[in-house]
C-alpha cells in the first residue's frame, strides 16, 4: 500500500490529529486543538512520530487511551 493511502486513512481513523510523512521517512501527528490540564498530566503529547504508517497509529490509538474520560468521573 502506498504511504498516501496510509496517510488517508489515519487521517480518517483520526480527525482530531493532522497527519504527515516527513522527508526523512518518520510519521508524525499533531492535534488540532491545545490539551487541557487533565490530558497534559495523563501523558497526552501534542505532537508524536513513529518509524512507519503501523507505530504512529499504534500511537494515535495510545494518545486515545490516556485522554479518555475515567469511568467513575461524572
Amino acid at each position: 500500500m502506498s504511504f498516501d493511502r496510509h496517510l488517508a486513512e489515519i487521517a480518517r481513523e483520526f480527525p482530531d490529529w493532522t497527519i504527515w510523512r516527513s522527508d526523512a521517512g518518520r510519521w508524525w501527528a499533531t492535534r488540532h486543538r491545545l490539551l487541557t490540564e487533565e490530558e497534559r498530566d495523563a501523558g497526552c503529547a501534542m505532537t508524536i512520530d513513529a518509524d512507519d504508517a503501523e507505530g504512529l497509529r499504534e500511537r494515535l490509538l495510545e494518545q486515545q487511551e490516556r485522554g479518555a474520560p475515567d469511568d467513575n468521573e461524572t
